[in-house]
């Protein structure tokens, strides 16, 4: 059996500004203009506190959660019983 012949698929040229960005090793920083990464900032700020008040809310909510159970349990007399403390002896 013989080799098969491949044909190379001739590459697209790129343009001037691609090849000195490849070339200088520009950064996606450098390419982007100055308002856009102000947007691109103020827009990460906007995300970060979004989850901070949300990470904030679910806090309160657990807390909340916790306060509730522990109220519904101290009036619960077979809870207290079963928890409390089994030497009366030094309450006298």
């Amino acid at each position: 059996m013989g080799k098969k012949n491949k044909q190379r698929q001739p590459q697209p040229k790129r343009s001037g500004d691609q090849e000195r960005s490849e070339a200088t090793g520009a950064t996606l920083k450098d390419l982007l203009g100055a308002d856009t990464l102000q947007k691109l900032k103020a827009q990460a700020d906007e995300l970060k506190t979004a989850e901070a008040e949300r990470k904030e809310k679910q806090r309160l909510q657990e807390e909340d959660a916790k306060r509730q159970e522990k109220k519904r349990l101290e009036s619960d007399f077979a809870y207290l019983l079963e928890n409390s403390d089994s030497n009366w002896s030094k309450y006298k």
